[in-house]
């Protein structure tokens, strides 16, 4: 089992369930990768050392290669508590959750994130297939954190955009636009 997959608590008790049940086995196109391999940030948006030092890679987000990274909005030591992004394989980049508990709850929509140059979204047909450990997920969720899945992940999107929007767009186009 692994306990020190990074300096976040709720990652590593993920990590945990993980090496448990599979990558990408318990939420459609996720899975943690090394923490902070910063490898993708430089190849596709910025080598520039302040740019990478505000995020922190972890995850891949999609079987395409997008990923998900903490995002340093500010000095806070609880690590948790720092808003997640989302970069596209194809382009675009946005923040996606307020916390990683709140990725959580989008993970267990058991959808893979769909990220371009002009919007990030989750859509789930009533007709798609569950994960292999879905349930094993939701139940874990539950009893970890007393959280549910996203009822409705366009809400969270948003809530996350009307509180970290504006300035995860000033901070990246600082680097991305210069």
């Amino acid at each position: 089992m692994s306990t020190d997959f990074s300096p976040v608590p709720e990652l590593n008790q993920l990590k945990e369930f993980q090496d448990r049940t599979g990558y990408e086995q318990y939420a459609d196109g996720f899975g943690l990768d090394a923490w902070n391999d910063t490898s993708g940030l430089e190849a596709g948006w910025s080598k520039d050392p302040e740019f990478l030092s505000r995020l922190l890679p972890f995850a891949r987000a999609t079987g395409g290669g997008s990923f998900y990274a903490l995002w340093r909005v500010d000095d806070r030591d609880d690590l948790s508590t720092l808003p997640v992004a989302a970069f596209g394989d194809e382009g675009g980049e946005y923040v996606v959750a307020r916390d990683v508990r709140e990725l959580f709850q989008l993970l267990a929509f058991d959808s893979e994130i769909s990220v371009s140059w002009d919007s990030v979204y989750f859509y789930r047909d009533e007709e798609d297939e569950h994960s292999a450990y879905h349930d094993e997920f939701v139940a874990w969720l539950d009893e970890q954190f007393g959280l549910a899945p996203a009822d409705d992940p366009d809400a969270v999107l948003e809530a996350a955009r009307d509180e970290f929007g504006e300035r995860f767009e000033t901070f990246k186009n600082a680097f991305l636009n210069a």
